[in-house]
């Protein structure tokens, strides 16, 4: 069953790459090396170091690292695409509820698939830490946009 997490990936990537974008390249791809690099060391501490939870089975799965670029890299771009960065803080907070909901949603419905399993982490755990995760997104995309905008050396 968990392959239609495979398939949900795919229409994910499809989206992401389909919609019209309202951040540049440069800012997609700074982003979502971020974006796969502190996914990793989450993976890493979490499921690898503490066991908390897994992919598939204990230990290292390539099926998990690879979902890892399908899912970490399509969810970054559209959440930083679509994000509401002229508006104010209530309009921001909202924009990374809604995204903390839909990700607690996905994670519960890939916990169904066998896809996911917990091993002492909890649901509520994920969320939450999505605001926080999303939010450090958005500090990231930031940061690349000063960094874009700095003067050359």
């Amino acid at each position: 069953m968990w392959i239609l997490v495979y398939i949900f990936f795919i229409i994910l990537n499809a989206i992401a790459y389909f919609v019209p974008k309202n951040i540049k390249k440069s800012e997609i791809y700074s982003t979502s090396i971020f974006a796969i690099l502190f996914g990793f060391i989450t993976d890493e501490v979490l499921n690898l170091h503490l066991n908390l939870y897994g992919y598939f089975n204990h230990g290292f799965q390539w099926q998990g690292f690879f979902s890892s670029f399908m899912y970490f890299i399509p969810i970054n771009n559209l959440f930083l695409n679509y994000f509401p960065v002229k508006k104010g803080p209530l309009i921001k907070a909202k924009y990374i509820v809604i995204w903390t909901l839909f990700s607690v949603l996905f994670e519960w419905l890939i916990l169904q698939t066998e896809y996911l399993y917990y091993n002492g982490w909890k649901l509520w755990y994920s969320a939450l830490l999505y605001p926080f995760i999303f939010l450090i997104l958005y500090i990231n995309l930031i940061v690349v946009r000063k960094l874009n905008n700095s003067e050359k050396c």
